[in-house]
């Protein structure tokens, strides 16, 4: 991300910090704070304890606005990763790297490193917590994070600093809002790369390729040479919402930080030229409200002046899209722009807010408080109108992770998907994001697992607005969800009891964290968290067959689920992925006579299978079935094989109970129930052979029933 405009891009001031603060906390927030009482502000959770107990209507018309505020540059392990109930440090799913050893722990040159806490690499290098700075966030920068999916290049391809994090003490209205209303723990950028192409989607669907840039794509920043750009020349998604009728806006003020993608768009290009026709030496939107922050006063106004007049002169048609997408508020203005239409009545269906450099939460410019004022007043807005509230959605992410390390792999589609690689890379989905859904019904301190991208924003306009975005590619559609599946309209529900936040600490300067010289894993909050029904039920199984193993994969939900293989003893060169509704068989190559692979799915779905050609238990089979009614994992063992096993069932997980111990003669078949009802769906299986210890398995998952649950 450039910077933009200038101004406060960088450290912010004392004075100016602790009106920030201030505002963070709202009226008498300082007060509340020692108290340990709530950050939300208090016109929020007085509307929200009016509304305890009030019935559902059934369905999304009750969601007449839906906000989206895409904030810059952070990741989900970052921000989450210690946050109670969700897929952070804790996760028992977390795949392993090719050289052993677990996703956490990334090779670094002089030594492995581990996440690390950011407030305790501030103490050790007597800096402030809350500005730490950028990472590298290129598209080459990404992939070699990633890896091919690996998940190894973490500290290669940024520096130690990307494994920093924060925790509750550290960012408190983050996680108040988490445990108040829904977080989405698998939602992902949409690319690997850096803010435009990962905004391009946010506001069209997908990103296309570079204008007259001999077919290059367009996965970088190219966009921000406003002045030589021509604009890229699809449809964007708010052009079909005027088109539809539908009311739009775009919140933002002078200094915008050149995030508001559509101003990259050849169309929007077009109307802002017309604008500013009277202008000397001034094409863009960018370079018009530089020009107009940087002149005394006298000069403003006849910038200003000019503008208004160029404006007047366009057609109706441009001048709606200008006053919707390219006017710009004063500095400081965006969430009183907002607060006065909720207000009046008159906040359109659908909103993007798009703050200033200073407010944008990117760790070169901003600071999670800094956000966090800005995420105050707009929920004090709303607050303060509850009619206004009880209709609405608002979005809360970020558009892309920075440099910042998240552990979970990425779902990316199979080699030779149209439109979905460059360079002979997937384009995504990216790294995982935060995203917190809030609205009154959003509320529960629930987590939503189901995989989502930026693209699902769009996809929940299409549901509820019913203005499909055909750039959203078949792909995507595929394996990402519509966002609906965080709210339920069924019934009201009361603000839930939430961990209360600590003080923010006050600022210093902005800094790059370095590790520990002594290292450990962080510890994840304990406890559950209620979460949201999954459309998957996946599951899968099988046996070696030759030089192949046989392998069934099966998902019995209504949406796609995302599987994706890890081959560790080199049955192919790189993580392989499919994705499946219904059923479908995969003959996973065997080389030189061992296997050794994981299969990772959605919902802590896991499989892990390894075994030898040679070893004795070589044609031992299994088959799985589940029970969604009964929650029971019922497993089939078949000895194909010539010689009698012993075999052992073991609770490895979600629960106790003495190991299981069958005796299978050749040809024999045994079927062993597991009842995972008392762990509300859970199992963690693990299945061993006394005659042949290189036979493993590990099945791992959670049974949905299409009703909530609590975390594993």
């Amino acid at each position: 991300m450039t910077q933009g405009m200038p101004g406060p891009a960088g450290a912010i001031p004392r004075g100016e910090m602790s009106r920030r603060r201030a505002l963070a906390l709202g009226a008498g927030g300082a007060a509340a704070l020692a108290a340990g009482s709530s950050l939300l502000p208090p016109s929020l959770q007085r509307v929200i304890a009016a509304d305890a107990g009030r019935g559902g209507r059934q369905g999304l018309d009750e969601i007449r606005h839906v906000v989206i505020l895409m904030q810059e540059n952070r990741s989900f392990d970052h921000y989450f990763g210690t946050l109670r109930g969700v897929r952070g440090f804790g996760d028992r799913n977390a795949v392993r790297l090719p050289g052993g050893g677990t996703v956490f722990r990334q090779p670094g040159p002089s030594g492995p490193v581990l996440p690390f806490g950011v407030r305790d690499a501030a103490a050790a290098q007597h800096r402030d917590l809350q500005y730490i700075g950028a990472l590298d966030h290129s598209w080459d920068g990404g992939a070699k994070a990633w890896r091919d999916g690996w998940m190894d290049g973490w500290t290669a391809a940024k520096s130690p600093a990307t494994m920093a994090h924060y925790d509750r003490a550290d960012v408190p209205l983050h996680f108040e809002l988490a445990d108040t209303f829904t977080v989405c723990d698998a939602y992902h950028s949409s690319i690997h790369s850096s803010t435009s192409p990962n905004r391009n989607h946010l506001f069209s669907g997908w990103t296309g390729f570079e204008p007259g840039a001999g077919g290059k794509r367009a996965v970088g920043n190219d966009a921000y040479a406003e002045d030589t750009h021509p604009g890229y020349t699809w449809t964007t998604y708010a052009e079909r919402l005027q088109k539809a009728g539908v009311g739009w806006q775009v919140y933002q003020e002078w200094d915008n930080f050149t995030d508001n993608n559509l101003e990259f768009f050849a169309s929007f290009k077009a109307v802002a030229r017309k604008a500013l026709a009277r202008i000397d030496g001034v094409r863009t939107m960018t370079a018009f409200y530089e020009k107009a922050a940087a002149a005394d006063a006298p000069a403003r106004e006849r910038l200003l002046a000019l503008l208004d007049e160029g404006v007047a002169a366009l057609t109706d048609a441009d001048r709606t899209l200008f006053r919707r997408a390219l006017r710009r508020g004063e500095p400081g203005s965006l969430a009183t722009a907002f607060a006065a239409d909720v207000a009046a009545g008159t906040l359109p269906q659908v909103s993007y807010l798009v703050p200033s450099a200073a407010d944008s939460e990117h760790p070169g410019s901003s600071s999670p408080v800094a956000s966090a004022s800005l995420v105050y007043r707009i929920l004090d807005a709303l607050g303060r109108n509850p009619e206004v509230w009880r209709h609405t959605a608002l979005f809360i992410t970020y558009d892309e992770n920075d440099g910042f390390f998240d552990h979970v792999p990425p779902p990316v589609p199979p080699p030779g998907t149209e439109g979905e690689f460059w360079q002979g890379r997937p384009v995504g989905l990216g790294i995982r994001v935060p995203m917190l859904v809030v609205s009154p019904w959003s509320l529960g301190g629930y987590v939503c697992s189901e995989v989502f991208d930026h693209t699902s924003v769009i996809r929940f306009l299409e549901r509820r607005l019913g203005v499909r975005e055909p750039n959203i590619s078949a792909w995507r559609r595929t394996v990402c969800g519509d966002l609906t599946g965080a709210f339920d309209f069924t019934r009201g529900r009361r603000l839930p009891p939430v961990e209360r936040p600590g003080a923010v600490p006050p600022f210093t300067g902005r800094w790059s964290p370095r590790p520990p010289a002594e290292q450990r894993m962080p510890r994840q909050e304990p406890g559950t968290r209620p979460t949201r029904p999954l459309p998957y039920r996946p599951d899968a199984d099988g046996g070696l067959d030759g030089e192949l193993f046989r392998l069934r994969l099966r998902n019995a939900g209504r949406s796609s689920a995302h599987f994706a293989l890890y081959p560790y003893a080199g049955e192919y060169g790189t993580p392989q992925h499919r994705d499946v509704l219904g059923s479908a068989s995969w003959d996973v190559p065997v080389r030189k006579g061992a296997y050794d692979f994981v299969l990772t799915g959605p919902g802590g779905f896991r499989r892990e299978c390894a075994g030898t050609a040679r070893g004795a238990a070589a044609g031992l089979h299994l088959a799985t079935r589940l029970d969604a009614a009964r929650r029971e994992l019922h497993l089939t063992l078949a000895n194909r094989g010539p010689v009698p096993l012993t075999v052992t069932l073991s609770v490895h997980g979600y629960g106790t109970g003495r190991p299981r111990t069958v005796t299978l003669a050749p040809g024999a078949t045994r079927t062993l129930p597991h009842a995972a009802g008392g762990a509300d769906g859970w199992y963690d299986l693990v299945i061993g052979v006394a005659e042949d210890r290189s036979f493993a398995r590990r099945l791992m998952g959670h049974i949905e029933n299409g009703r909530e649950s609590v975390t594993g």
